[in-house]
């Protein structure tokens, strides 16, 4: 190990367009998507030797179907890597990908690795469906299966039940805490929707999108180009019936999806020939009640402009993951000191999709990139966590 911390470069970052629910990656495996993006990866860095990467981490919220045996390094061995390569899978739910990079960022600061590859990857179309083992043996009844796509399943009854709510009604009772009106949340939708088909028609995903061969996707399924404020008015409430203000329209959907980032020290940037695209600042994660996992980031954000040592007039980039309309005005709502018009400038996930395990990786590579497209600047990537968690990471240009 060195006796100093080091540097820690954001090379490249890739991912693949996000495809909906059922959508055009529903027939592609989860360990192809991220062996797919993580071949992508090392091929734009031609002058490095691949079998120099020391580990590749990748984060995947499920575990339970085609993605069970250890991603990473069915990753690395689809992809075609030498079998020396190690791969290592973490789950921090909605950011694992995100924590993926942060175990990266750490293992190369520390010295115990020079190059690493980060990522995130999540089939949620292809989430099975589990039968937990029974009590007792033969038993006679039916037994019931549970959909492991998204949320609470097989809850422990020693969890009160206050914090074992769906995600969308802890999304309304942000809602509720902060006053945030059904209008304000389909504003917030529309924009995310606007602000990622401008992206896309300007171009400026070119640089990070890898299509997935056969799928013909060339972008994200799930942007509404020709949805209204009308057409989002007209859904009806998704999880509250009576006063319900979340819906469809103003959450993220379902999805799948796959990204991959390339951090090195400084040693590992001269071997690829490159110029790095950012450098990592600071981290931080935090947790909340689960009831309001929708706030987790509030405090995460805090730490880490903290422990980076910068204020929020210094953010020039931010990236929000939207799980949920409310949820990310909600947490707008507590940070008074920062400037709205720098968040999520390219869209976010109620357009773009929330492909769980993906996401925290696809957030921190858009803004790896951005930095790069304004040549310097400070950038923040957080977002919620289900079970009550938030996590952040600041970059720099």
């Amino acid at each position: 190990m060195s006796d100093r911390i080091r540097d820690v470069y954001i090379v490249d970052a890739v991912r693949t367009p996000v495809g909906k629910y059922g959508g055009a990656l529903a027939s592609v495996r989860p360990d192809d998507l991220a062996a797919h993006v993580l071949r992508a990866l090392v091929d734009r860095s031609p002058a490095l030797d691949p079998a120099r990467i020391d580990d590749v981490v990748y984060g995947n919220a499920n575990g339970a179907g085609e993605e069970n045996r250890d991603v990473a390094r069915m990753a690395v061995l689809l992809a075609g890597l030498p079998v020396s390569v190690p791969g290592a899978t973490v789950n921090r739910l909605c950011a694992s990908g995100m924590e993926a990079v942060v175990q990266a960022y750490r293992a190369v600061a520390l010295g115990d690795a020079s190059v690493v590859v980060a990522g995130g990857v999540e089939s949620m179309s292809r989430a099975p469906w589990v039968l937990p083992k029974t009590e007792r043996a033969y038993p006679a009844a039916h037994q019931q299966l549970y959909s492991t796509t998204l949320g609470w399943r097989m809850t422990n009854p020693a969890m009160p039940p206050r914090w074992t709510v769906s995600l969308g009604e802890g999304a309304e009772l942000i809602a509720d805490r902060h006053g945030i009106t059904r209008e304000q949340q389909d504003a917030f939708a529309l924009a995310s929707h606007e602000k990622a088909a401008r992206a896309w028609k300007d171009g400026v995903y070119d640089a990070e999108a890898v299509p997935v061969p056969g799928a013909g996707l060339a972008r994200d399924e799930c942007i509404r180009d020709t949805t209204t404020a009308e057409a989002l008015a007209a859904l009806k409430p998704a999880f509250r019936t009576e006063g319900g203000t979340v819906t469809a329209g103003n959450s993220s959907p379902l999805n799948d999806g796959a990204a991959a980032l390339l951090l090195c020290d400084e040693e590992g940037l001269r071997e690829t020939g490159r110029e790095p695209l950012a450098r990592v600042r600071a981290s931080a994660v935090t947790g909340i009640e689960p009831d309001l996992y929708g706030l987790g980031p509030v405090e995460a954000v805090r730490r880490a402009l903290a422990k980076a040592g910068r204020s929020w007039a210094d953010l020039t980039h931010f990236e929000l993951n939207e799980a949920f309309a409310a949820q990310a005005l909600g947490c707008l709502a507590e940070w008074p000191d920062l400037d709205p018009g720098i968040v999520n400038q390219r869209g976010g996930a109620i357009a773009i999709g929330h492909p769980l395990g993906c996401s925290g990786a696809r957030l921190t590579g858009s803004l790896a990139h951005q930095l790069a497209a304004a040549g310097s600047g400070t950038g923040l990537a957080a977002l919620c966590i289900g079970v009550g968690q938030g996590q952040a990471l600041v970059l720099e240009r």
